[in-house]
């Protein structure tokens, strides 16, 4: 059975979008986008039976670049998780949880501050958990944020 170019991107997008959906709109979305530009520009370049493998070959190109640049895009989600964290640091007495959410992609998360301590050198430092919840999975991590000169906190490594 011969494949036509149409049908070969159609089959292609119906694949990448079902593998897509794991992610966030906007990751799915550059995939498919990506994926319709590669397969335009695998069809320009091409010819005779080389013209469908260039389309094919076009359409997953595009999806990868256009995967990962939707999920470069998705930067809001870490501006609410760092407003979180910055106002926990500078406000919130020890156990008091701040929360923050992603209107847009769903994702979701946690910031508290577990301990308040100064160094032997005068900086404060604040022992922290936080959680970050993407499809419904939550992750947990722990660290110690310290005070900086300028005022602005920094993870201590």
């Amino acid at each position: 059975m011969k494949l036509t170019r149409i049908t070969t991107v159609v089959l292609l997008a119906f694949v990448l979008t079902a593998c897509a959906e794991q992610y966030g709109p906007k990751q799915t979305g550059g995939t498919l986008v990506g994926a319709g530009l590669g397969a335009l520009a695998g069809s320009q370049i091409g010819s005779g039976g080389g013209q469908l493998a260039a389309v094919a070959i076009g359409t997953l190109l595009g999806a990868f670049v256009g995967s990962e640049v939707g999920k470069s895009l998705d930067k809001a989600d870490q501006l609410y998780a760092q407003q979180a964290a910055h106002q926990s640091l500078e406000t919130q007495p020890s156990g008091t949880t701040s929360t923050w959410n992603n209107p847009d992609s769903g994702h979701s998360g946690t910031f508290t501050p577990v301990r308040t301590y100064e160094t032997t050198a005068g900086a404060y430092c604040r022992e922290f958990q936080q959680t970050v919840t993407i499809g419904g999975q939550t992750e947990e991590a722990y660290g110690t944020a310290c005070r900086q000169p300028d005022g602005s906190w920094k993870i201590a490594e």
